[in-house]
């Protein structure tokens, strides 16, 4: 196991320094000026000049790239330009909105996708299998954002039940701020949940032709049992696997439901910086989700070893 966990560990430093390498030299080859983009067309070169000095974007790309890298190691993520912040600041409110979000989605994701994934192959070929996949089908083709006006629609304006948008924090009551995030986090997880769920469906299917499964079943193991207790731990590493791909795009990708629900997560807060020509709010927080992303897809890959002991064998 120490030497999977190591090996595992290796690929997960080699890969963040990697994607810290990269994102720093995309940014720096984007065309425009930060300093000019603050003071406006008009502003003279001189001042223009002075600030570039003031935020230090006349130095070397290499002194940038250290003086970023370590100043992440230490928590010191720099100062937003925009917005005279420190980066850290506004890094961590907008985390306080989005990572419950994605939570929540994840959570709905789950318990659409198994319930109805087991259920569509413990009925293949028949009317619950059909009706579940066409379902499943429609759900894939529902864009995240059309369901979430429906949902405000139904919810907002003619029940009433909660508040067509906004977030009131975190400090104005636990069950006011979980409110808030339902609708969003429901219509994220309807598309995941439906791509889940065929992912699901087909591993379950493949695990329930096993000889195993059969052998359970004539030594008098009720199908159901045989399902949840036999069937379902062995279908699961193609399901962990797109869960893990699931939540990374959660993280990153809310921007738009963000925009419907007037959420202020951190998609809304890296389309701002971009418009703002913010590169260093930019950069910390493409840093910061890819991050998240290698550190979901490092956790994954210990899930593998944990439902099936096969993985870390193999590995080792």
């Amino acid at each position: 196991m120490s030497l999977f966990l190591l090996k595992r560990l290796i690929t997960l430093v080699a890969t963040l320094i990697g994607t810290s390498v990269i994102v720093f030299l995309v940014l720096e080859i984007l065309p425009g000026n930060a300093a000019q983009i603050l003071m406006g067309p008009d502003a003279a070169p001189e001042a223009v000049e002075a600030l570039a000095t003031k935020l230090g974007l006349d130095r070397p790309a290499g002194v940038r790239y250290w003086d970023w890298i370590t100043g992440m190691l230490v928590g010191d993520l720099g100062l937003s330009y925009a917005y005279s912040t420190p980066v850290g600041e506004l890094v961590l409110e907008r985390l306080a909105l989005t990572v419950p979000l994605a939570v929540m989605a994840m959570f709905f994701t789950t318990v659409i996708a198994l319930a109805a994934g087991i259920y569509a192959a413990s009925r293949h070929n028949r009317l619950g299998d059909v009706g579940v996949m066409g379902l499943t089908q429609v759900g894939i083709a529902i864009p995240n954002f059309w369901f979430a006006i429906l949902l405000i629609l139904l919810f907002s304006v003619h029940l009433k039940w909660f508040s067509a948008g906004g977030f009131p924090g975190w400090g104005d009551g636990f069950w006011p701020a979980l409110q808030s995030l339902l609708l969003p986090a429901l219509s994220l997880a309807v598309v995941q949940g439906a791509i889940l769920a065929r992912i699901t469906r087909s591993a379950v299917l493949e695990v329930l032709r096993e000889d195993f499964v059969r052998t359970a079943r004539a030594k008098g193991v009720t199908r159901h049992a045989t399902l949840w207790t036999h069937v379902l731990r062995n279908a699961l590493i193609p399901v962990v696997t797109v869960m893990g791909l699931q939540f990374a795009e959660l993280l990153a990708g809310t921007i738009v439901v963000e925009s419907v629900f007037y959420l202020p997560g951190l998609g809304r807060l890296i389309f701002q910086s971009i418009s703002n020509r913010d590169l260093i709010v930019v950069r910390n927080c493409v840093m910061l989700l890819a991050a998240m992303v290698v550190i979901v897809n490092f956790i994954v890959d210990l899930l593998y070893a944990v439902i099936d002991p096969r993985v870390k064998a193999s590995d080792i």
